[in-house]
């Protein structure tokens, strides 16, 4: 199994990034800023250096990969949305068609107003909604791209070690669910990794 990982400097990247490792997987790595990355990951990974907004770079990327996996952020603009096109693009044209996506729990449906979003209904805490406006975009992406895709949504993320013990819910958030820890994102992202589930599902994870 051969990975590409993108957003593998940020919290939950590093740590699938950790995981994948141990298991004995090749990752490769898009990095924009490969210094960011602790030196325990990066002598243990291929990267190509370059930034998941250009075609080209996406392309040599994802070449020979069996799968991606993105733990990209929205890094204060539109990362997500603009990206997520050409990554799909790429995909296609290499023939990969299983991509996990860690986004957040703000575009999994609201329990009180089922037709809309978390983050567009009155279960939202949030009064900025940017971040969680470019996740929608990717996932609109992504639900019309006819990959097997699945969107990993956590809720509040600490920083925090993996205990393996959490709540997964298909399209909901799991009710009551208010934080979930980096590590246990990363794991249940690492998950799956090893054994395909939730094919074009958005799936909640909390507490």
């Amino acid at each position: 199994m051969k990975l590409l990982l993108l957003g593998a400097s940020g919290r939950v990247g590093q740590k699938v990034a950790e995981l994948s490792i141990q298991e004995g997987m090749k990752v490769h790595a898009l990095l924009r800023n490969p210094e960011k990355v602790p030196s325990s990951i990066l002598e243990k990974i291929t990267y190509t250096h370059g930034n998941v907004l250009n075609k080209e770079q996406i392309e040599e990327a994802i070449s020979g990969n069996d799968m991606v996996v993105s733990a990209l952020s929205t890094d204060g603009g539109n990362v997500l949305s603009e990206s997520m096109p050409l990554i799909i693009e790429a995909m296609k044209k290499e023939g990969i068609s299983r991509i996990i996506s860690v986004g957040t729990a703000g575009i999994l449906q609201s329990r009180a107003e089922p037709d809309m979003l978390r983050y567009q209904s009155s279960e939202s805490k949030r009064k900025l909604t940017r971040a969680a406006e470019d996740h929608h975009k990717a996932y609109n992406f992504l639900k019309e791209s006819a990959l097997d895709w699945t969107i990993v949504c956590p809720t509040y993320l600490p920083d925090g070690d993996a205990t393996g013990v959490y709540r997964v819910e298909e399209d909901f958030l799991p009710e009551d669910g208010s934080k979930i820890t980096t590590g246990d994102t990363a794991h249940f992202t690492f998950s799956l990794i090893k054994e395909p589930r939730f094919i074009k599902f958005r799936v909640g994870i909390a507490y």
